[in-house]
C-alpha cells in the first residue's frame, strides 16, 4: 500500500492528494495482507484534472460512468467521481455490496470504515452494506458465492436477502458475462464447489447453468462404478480431486463439467450412459458460447468431455489410439488438463502418469527427430503420409517401452 500510494501521490499534483480516497478491493487486500491487482478510487476532482493526469471517461450500460485509466506496474486504475468527500463519501460506501469492500483510506493512510467493515474482514463474513444490496445489482449474489468459494461465509442476514424474492427476472437482465467472471474467479477458490453448491441452495442462477440444476436427478452411472449416485454428486467430488492438485481454473472448470455429455442421455437408458464423451462434445461448447466464454475454455472442455473416457481404459488402448489421443490432447491445449481430470474421475484406475508423458512427448516429436527421411515423404502420397508417420510413432513408443535404445536413423 506504501507504494501504491507513493504512485498516486506522484500520478496527482499535490494539491489534488486531500481529495483522493482509496476504496474498496484495494482497501480490503491492504488490510488483508495481500497484494491487490488493481486501484479504486473516490475522488472528488473535475473532469479537466482527471483528463490532465491521463484518465478517460467510460460510460458502462450495466454500472455507473467511472474514469479509467491502465498503468504497467499498478494494473487498472478506476475513478468514481464524487461532488464531495464529506457527504458524498458515505453514500458511495453504502451503495457497495459488502461492508468489506465499503472501507477507504486516503493518502495519508487513514482508514475510514463508517460500516464496519474492518471487523467483518476479521471474520471473514459478508455483511451487506444495507438491504438493497442485492436489488440495486442482483450479480452480487454470485459475487457472494465467490467470496464464499474462498472461505468467506454470508452472513444471516446476507441469506435472507437473497432468498426473499425471485431473482429469475432480475438476472435476466445481467449480461452473461458478468456471471461467468465471477464464476471463473471461484474456480481459483479454495473452495470451488461452494460456488456451485449455494447456487443451488438459494436456487438461483438457472437461467445461466441449467446443466447445474439437471444435474442431481440425474444418475452418475450404475451404482457398482457410481456408488456416489447422482451426476452432480460425482462431478463435485472430481472438481475437489483435481482442485486438490492444480490451482487452475481451467482443469477445476473441465473437471465439473467433464460428463456434461450425461445430460443428453435417454432417461429410458439411465443408469448407463453410453455415447456420453462424443454427445458431450456438442453440449461443451454450447454451454462455452452461452456463457460468453474464450475460445480456450470451449475447445478444453468439449475435447476432455470427449477423450477423458479414453484415459479411464488405458490398458484396453491400442498404442495408436494412446498416440492420437495425445496429439489431440495437445492440440486443444490439455494436454496437462485430460490426465487430471481422467484419474480425479476414477481414482485408482488404469491410467499411468508416466506412460501419459512418454505418449505425449511421442506425439509431438517431428518427422525429423522421429527420423523420417523428408525426401521419402514427399514422394509419398498425401493420404498416406499420416498413416506413415503415425506407424513410426508407434515404433518408438513399442521399443521405448522394451527397453530398447532409441532408433532415429533416416526411415526410407
Amino acid at each position: 500500500m506504501n507504494t501504491t500510494i507513493a504512485f498516486l501521490k506522484e500520478l496527482f499534483p499535490p494539491s489534488c492528494h486531500g481529495r483522493i480516497l482509496l476504496v474498496g478491493g484495494c482497501v480490503r487486500d491492504h488490510l488483508l495482507g495481500r497484494a491487490s491487482s488493481d486501484i479504486d478510487l473516490a475522488v472528488s476532482l473535475d473532469a479537466p484534472q482527471l483528463a490532465a493526469c491521463g484518465f478517460r471517461k467510460l460510460e458502462p450500460r450495466s454500472i455507473a460512468p467511472i474514469w479509467f485509466r491502465h498503468d504497467q506496474t499498478f494494473g487498472s486504475i478506476e475513478i468514481t467521481q464524487l461532488p464531495d468527500l464529506d457527504t458524498a463519501l458515505a453514500e458511495d460506501l453504502v451503495r457497495r455490496d459488502f461492508t468489506v469492500n465499503a472501507m477507504a483510506m486516503s493518502l495519508d493512510g487513514e482508514l475510514i470504515d463508517p460500516l464496519g467493515g474492518r471487523r467483518d474482514l476479521e471474520e471473514r463474513r459478508l455483511t451487506p452494506c444495507s438491504p438493497l444490496t442485492f436489488s440495486g445489482d442482483p450479480l452480487r449474489i454470485f459475487r457472494a458465492f465467490r467470496f464464499e468459494a474462498d472461505g468467506w461465509r454470508m452472513t444471516p442476514e446476507s441469506e435472507a436477502l437473497v432468498r426473499e424474492q425471485g431473482w429469475h427476472r432480475p438476472l435476466s437482465l445481467v449480461p452473461v458475462e458478468r456471471f461467468s467472471r465471477e464464476m471463473v474467479k471461484a474456480l481459483e477458490g479454495v473452495e470451488p464447489e461452494r460456488f456451485f453448491n449455494r447456487m443451488l441452495q438459494f436456487d438461483v442462477g438457472r437461467g445461466y447453468l441449467p446443466e447445474l440444476f439437471a444435474m442431481p436427478a440425474i444418475p452418475a452411472g450404475p451404482l457398482q462404478h457410481h456408488p456416489e449416485g447422482d451426476l452432480y454428486t460425482h462431478s463435485i467430488q472430481v472438481l475437489q480431486r483435481v482442485a486438490r492438485d492444480s490451482d487452475n481454473p481451467l482443469a477445476r472448470f473441465c473437471a465439473f463439467f467433464h460428463d456434461i455429455g450425461k445430460l443428453a442421455t435417454d432417461p429410458a437408458l439411465y443408469p448407463r450412459h453410453h455415447g456420453h464423451d462424443d454427445a458431450g462434445f456438442d453440449l461443451a461448447r454450447g454451454l462455452g458460447e452461452r456463457l460468453r466464454l474464450s475460445s480456450d475454455y470451449r475447445a478444453a472442455l468439449a475435447w476432455t468431455s470427449r477423450l477423458h473416457g479414453l484415459l479411464n481404459k488405458w490398458g484396453e488402448l491400442r498404442d495408436s489410439t494412446v498416440l492420437k489421443t495425445a496429439q489431440q490432447a495437445v492440440k486443444a491445449r490439455i494436454g496437462e488438463i485430460l490426465p487430471l481430470v481422467s484419474a480425479a474421475d476414477k481414482p485408482g484406475g488404469p491410467f499411468a502418469w508416466q506412460e501419459w508423458e512418454r505418449a505425449v512427448r511421442i506425439a509431438t516429436m517431428t518427422t525429423d527427430t522421429m527420423g523420417i527421411d523428408d525426401a521419402r515423404l514427399k514422394e509419398m502420397a498425401p493420404g498416406k503420409r499420416p498413416g506413415f508417420i503415425l506407424q513410426r510413432r508407434v515404433e518408438i513408443l513399442r521399443d521405448e517401452r522394451a527397453g530398447k535404445p532409441a532408433d532415429h536413423r533416416p526411415v526410407h
